[in-house]
């Protein structure tokens, strides 16, 4: 089995974000980097599956050169191959983007190279919810979204996803994409070791030039307002046990 997760370098998302001026991209000056939640379970996700059934794992990311310290944190989480599509300083869209990936994950008759495709559901910066569909599209495969739970099976892949009392459940035969939410499993943590050999894996590199794009154009971002309103105890003491539970029934939880 040959399966590839598509990562983004995302600013730290336990920090403040800031935004630039011209409110067109992330202050980063005062933060670090990281690969974004959904795509950790990506990464996670095709390493479990090639344990399983064999084969070869990689890991895959569009950006500038500083994007190979998320590559190499793949690779330490347990990937075999790491692959950077070197941007530049290019404005990439989503449709840019997806057409990129799609061709770096095709052969040269246009035929999907690996047998699982993983992104997460969204980056945690720009959250389009875009570029795993846009891939699928573009390599006329499957394409299912907001994954909670992988298995494959000879060579159809099972999906769920998690809806109110229960999941929705899909078999789609590969290659296919899927984009997966956090949760769909846990993250290994890299051990010290596996980060040290990292750094001596090599990134495969190639060039990348976005396509002409017209029909989608970033305005500026904006960041959401916080919640500050106080949180309210229900008790605490036993009787706010029926409380709480009203209350989780309201958010249909139980």
């Amino acid at each position: 089995m040959e399966t590839i997760a598509c990562i983004k370098r995302v600013p730290d998302t336990g920090a403040k974000i800031v935004l630039t001026d011209d409110k067109q991209d992330v202050d980063a000056s005062s933060i670090g980097y990281t690969i974004s939640p959904h795509e950790e379970c990506a990464v996670e996700a095709a390493v479990q599956l090639v344990e399983e059934h064999g084969g070869t794992s990689t890991v895959l990311t569009l950006g500038e050169e500083d994007a190979t310290e998320q590559l190499r944190t793949g690779v330490a989480m347990g990937v075999d191959e790491a692959k950077l599509l070197e941007a530049g300083d290019h404005e990439w869209g989503p449709i840019s983007t997806a057409r990129e990936i799609a061709d770096a994950v095709s052969d040269e008759d246009g035929e999907p190279k690996y047998d699982l495709m993983f992104f997460g559901n969204e980056s945690a910066d720009a959250q389009n919810y875009q570029v795993g569909i846009r891939v699928a599209n573009q390599l006329d495969v499957p394409v299912v979204t907001g994954i909670k739970d992988v298995e494959v099976d000879g060579d159809t892949v099972i999906a769920k996803r998690e809806v109110p009392g229960g999941n929705n459940v899909f078999e789609v035969p590969m290659p296919a994409v899927v984009t997966v939410k956090e949760g769909v499993n846990t993250p290994r943590y890299p051990s010290m070791r596996s980060r040290m050999q990292a750094r001596q894996t090599d990134v495969d590199r190639s060039g990348a030039e976005p396509a002409d794009v017209t029909d989608v154009r970033k305005v500026e971002l904006e960041v959401p307002e916080r919640d500050e309103s106080p949180a309210e105890v229900l008790g605490d003491t036993p009787e706010a046990a029926v409380d709480v539970v009203e209350v989780l029934d309201d958010l249909e939880v139980v």
